[in-house]
């Protein structure tokens, strides 16, 4: 299955086009302009206009691929979105969905947006309880390319606090099923803007945990996101070096500088090598 990259996600109001150029250039992987939660409702029929373009920028980076957020599909400001989309003279290579339920939310927006030769990679936004209760059927879509998490929605619709613990269960669920499907899974916006140190403690637990990416809200978010989630060259080096001592082993456990490495540290060494070459192939294709 083809994923947009994973990495850093950075989400930009559609009605502020002021800030299209640095959300373009703050060296995201992903750059998504938002019709949905950031846009006041006021704003939203003017959003769908300005956010054309977003997609139609000289200045967006080969590494950047750029995508949007619409509204909830069961809303009237959805079907206005797609109606609106299918219009724009460059179309987005992501479309996130949010309030995803059930793979129909997926299939309603995959029956607007796609036409021969073109679709676009659909992420499903999980931020209520019915669906991380439905995410064994989500994954199945054949139209679901990857998941993010929302802990605004999902901490209201429980009623509980935004902290690690309340949240673990979620985000476990989502890794869970998301390695199952062999998709992409990126994490929650970190919303205090000027707490780095806490953006990279939560960007640490969450790639431990398992997920590809985070989403940042503001620009400032991008660096500290990107050192967590990128490979560093020295982790590239020693995976490369892993599997070359194991593939001279023939398999058996061998010992790479003070580590003893046997078949699960191998098969991690070639995962990241092999998400290294995906995202950089992603980032182009999604051009």
């Amino acid at each position: 299955m083809t994923t947009a990259p994973a990495g850093v996600w950075l989400i930009t109001p559609g009605h502020t086009p002021t800030r299209f150029a640095s959300a373009h250039t703050a060296g995201a992987d992903v750059a998504l302009v938002d019709l949905e939660d950031s846009v006041p409702p006021a704003a939203k029929p003017a959003a769908r206009t300005t956010a054309r373009a977003f997609f139609t920028r000289p200045d967006t980076p080969a590494s950047c691929a750029l995508g949007i957020r619409i509204n909830a599909p069961t809303t009237r400001e959805a079907i206005q979105d797609l109606a609106a989309l299918a219009d724009y003279p460059v179309p987005p290579a992501v479309v996130l969905i949010p309030k995803v339920e059930a793979p129909r939310d997926l299939g309603v927006v995959a029956a607007a947006l796609d036409v021969p030769g073109r679709r676009p990679l659909l992420y499903g936004l999980i931020e209520t309880p019915h669906a991380v209760q439905n995410l064994s059927e989500i994954v199945r879509s054949d139209h679901l390319s990857g998941l993010l998490f929302g802990t605004a929605d999902y901490a209201g619709s429980i009623g509980s606090t935004r902290a690690w613990e309340p949240m673990l269960y979620a985000r476990s669920a989502l890794v869970t099923h998301a390695a199952a499907a062999g998709i992409p899974v990126i994490d929650s916006p970190y919303f205090d803007l000027d707490d780095q140190d806490g953006l990279h403690a939560e960007s640490v637990r969450v790639r431990d945990l398992g997920f590809r990416g985070k989403s940042c809200v503001h620009p400032r978010q991008v660096a500290t996101v990107a050192d967590v989630f990128r490979p560093t060259p020295e982790q590239i080096a020693h995976a490369r070096a892993v599997v070359a001592a194991a593939e001279d082993a023939a398999g058996g456990i061998v010992r790479v500088g003070h580590q003893m490495i046997g078949p699960p540290m191998v098969q991690d060494a070639r995962d990241l090598l092999a998400r290294t070459r995906t995202d950089e192939t992603a980032a182009g294709a999604t051009q």
